[in-house]
């Protein structure tokens, strides 16, 4: 048998590709109480509590925080958490969980270089609190902010979908109130009107308002001065129902016959004022105002703030029910929406071997990211309050 001799090149010294392991981060995530007024909801169900856990990370959350959306301390404990009553202590975690933004008071206990995922509500924030967060070095992520692959929003789409359905919810239980209601069914009834709904804003609380009434049988109106949008409610509906761009003479003539008003716009700043006081006034008596966007002033001129406690009040004979925040009465629900988001994010974090790493591979998380080792990344809130502001992507690459 012959041997074949090694060609020149096949001497010459190989490379040896190894495969390149990252390593993975062991989380220790802290969850305070809600202190925020009217807030019920939690960032983590026990569900995902479990799911991290079994995972190898540690969860501390602050005793009652989860008893507004219905979970119990026991729950939580049985899931693998640490259930702590010392506040401070949940705030020393390195890593912090909270549906609202930390109050000053609570930014003074954290430990420096904190990761802190919230909301950030930008209108409702002033300088002081970027500058606290600043000087601890923070690295801050906003839940609004972070995108999905499609380029959404999917805090937002999530909770603007369960503001959209409890719109029509809300409004029903106040057609059958005996004290402020008509007695009137939500619906269609054989031999009965329909129930009229008018809807301001064609974006995700306009979409999911007009298929919730849809669903009940009434007949729905939606008006919007974007056609695109209008154009998507109605393919997303799979359902032809009436769609005008906003002109105050066919806007009125829809309010005077309509039994429910839903506010569902949105604006860069402000809410635009859609419905004047005249408009409200032509209104019929007891007909009700759902005004979605009072978050960002509302768009009926007749808005004012409500709470969950006492959410509505009479003006021109016309129920309005203005309350912030809507998606906090349904806390479990919210609490279950808001858990489905973060969990996936956590784990990859994790799996990724630390925020760095995971907000380089991962575009649309680094889109939340608002401040990073105290150093303010979001160019929005450098202009908003006069704050330098660096560029993520000249930091983190």
């Amino acid at each position: 048998m012959s041997l074949t001799p090694f060609s020149k090149d096949q001497l010459l010294p190989q490379e040896e590709k190894l495969e390149i392991v990252r390593d993975k981060s062991a989380l220790f995530i802290g969850i305070p109480k809600e202190t925020s007024y009217q807030e019920r909801r939690i960032c983590l169900t026990p569900d995902a509590v479990m799911s991290l856990t079994s995972h190898g990370h540690r969860v501390m959350i602050e005793r009652g925080a989860g008893e507004s959306a219905s979970y119990s301390d026991a729950e939580y404990s049985a899931a693998g958490a640490e259930v702590e009553s010392d506040t401070d202590k949940v705030l020393q975690c390195p890593m912090l969980l909270k549906v609202e933004p930390l109050t000053m008071q609570e930014i003074e206990k954290i430990a420096p270089n904190t990761l802190i995922i919230s909301a950030l509500q930008i209108k409702t924030r002033k300088k002081e609190y970027f500058e606290a967060m600043s000087k601890k070095k923070a690295t801050a992520l906003a839940f609004e902010y972070i995108k999905d692959e499609d380029g959404s929003y999917p805090a937002v789409k999530t909770l603007s979908e369960i503001a959209g359905t409890a719109s029509i919810l809300i409004a029903s239980e106040l057609m059958i109130n005996t004290q402020v209601g008509k007695g009137l069914l939500f619906g269609n009834i054989t031999g009965v009107a329909p129930t009229e709904v008018v809807i301001i804003g064609a974006g995700t609380v306009g979409e999911f308002a007009a298929r919730s009434a849809l669903g009940l049988g009434a007949t729905v109106k939606v008006f919007d001065n974007s056609i695109t949008k209008l154009r998507r409610l109605q393919n997303a509906l799979q359902h032809r129902v009436f769609t005008s761009t906003i002109q105050p003479k066919g806007l009125l003539k829809a309010l005077r016959r309509c039994d429910v008003a839903i506010g569902a716009m949105r604006g860069k700043d402000r809410c635009p004022v859609m419905v004047t006081e005249t408009m409200v006034e032509h209104m019929k008596k007891g007909a009700i105002i759902i005004d979605v966007s009072i978050d960002t002033g509302g768009c009926f001129e007749t808005s004012e703030i409500t709470t969950h406690e006492r959410p509505t009040f009479l003006k021109s004979g016309v129920i309005h029910y203005c309350v912030p925040n809507i998606p906090s009465r349904y806390s479990k629900t919210a609490s279950l929406s808001i858990s489905n988001i973060i969990t996936p994010y956590l784990l990859k974090v994790a799996e990724d071997g630390g925020i760095e790493e995971s907000i380089r591979r991962d575009r649309g998380l680094k889109h939340g990211v608002y401040m990073y080792h105290g150093i303010l990344t979001n160019k929005s809130i450098g202009e908003w309050f006069g704050i330098p502001e660096s560029d993520i992507n000249l930091i983190v690459f």
